[in-house]
């Protein structure tokens, strides 16, 4: 059914008919959301160049941007978490899935700082089709430092209960742990800072899920007339982000958040 689906977008393409939006291209596979039918809308339209996708971040990659794109697909992976028994798992996962287990993704446990980022990602360097964002902390510092990787197309979890004027992110703090705190909400970077940062490394903003906090990317040199850029209000404007800024921002908002610009 993909496959199909892959088929259909690309007439849509050829034909010149309009494109659907990331609002109707969703579904769920192995992502948490409907991440798999954005990305796999996405790549169909823009093409797959290396077949290649860095997923920082990974958990255990039975639920991840990067699973489906392996698994399904027959990507090239490289994955990586802090969580030594999740890697554990992970590794399990793909030694033991039919589509994978004779040639499994480069899964690593490793706690990513930007100190080491660009050294772990040397296996992957030059041009990638995507790179997968989730650290719940140092996002933003590490979408900084990486050198390594040239993606076509990065997917990035911001902090969506930021208001959307707001360019913060938390302090850079290599051992920076979210879930070991009693604020968890003190995390990760808000969706303006983010897209400043895209924009300064050569990327537009074109789109989100349906909560608004897991983010498209795409690089300037690629489909501006099929995908151009959209607001940061356009993202925000939803029931789950409305909520959070309303009820869950102003218990973090004295936090010492870090102003970027």
């Amino acid at each position: 059914m993909q496959i199909l689906l892959k088929i259909q977008y690309r007439e849509l393409l050829g034909n010149k008919a309009p494109l659907p939006s990331f609002r109707d291209v969703g579904f769920k596979c192995f992502s948490e959301f409907e991440e798999d039918g954005i990305l796999l809308f996405l790549f169909a339209i823009i093409g797959e160049h290396s077949r290649r996708v860095v997923e920082i971040c990974a958990g255990n990659g039975k639920t991840c941007m990067a699973t489906n794109l392996i698994i399904n697909h027959g990507w090239e992976g490289f994955l990586f978490d802090g969580n030594d028994a999740q890697v554990k798992s992970g590794q399990k996962f793909f030694a033991e899935h039919p589509a994978t287990r004779r040639l499994p993704p480069s899964f690593t446990h490793a706690w990513i700082t930007v100190d080491n980022i660009n050294n772990l990602l040397r296996p992957a360097e030059g041009e990638i089709d995507l790179l997968s964002l989730d650290l719940d902390g140092n996002d933003y510092w590490i979408w900084k430092a990486i050198e390594a990787v040239r993606p076509r197309v990065v997917i990035a979890e911001i902090q969506d209960i930021i208001p959307s004027e707001l360019a913060l992110t938390i302090p850079y703090k290599a051992d920076f742990n979210a879930w070991a705190s009693p604020q968890p909400d003190f995390r990760s970077v808000s969706l303006k800072a983010m897209t400043d940062l895209a924009k300064s490394k050569g990327y537009r903003l074109i789109g989100s899920h349906l909560y608004g906090f897991n983010v498209f990317y795409l690089r300037n040199d690629i489909a501006p007339d099929l995908f151009p850029e959209v607001s940061i209000h356009t993202i925000q404007d939803n029931p789950s982000t409305r909520e959070g800024q309303s009820k869950r921002w102003p218990k973090v908002k004295d936090m010492p958040w870090q102003s970027v610009h």
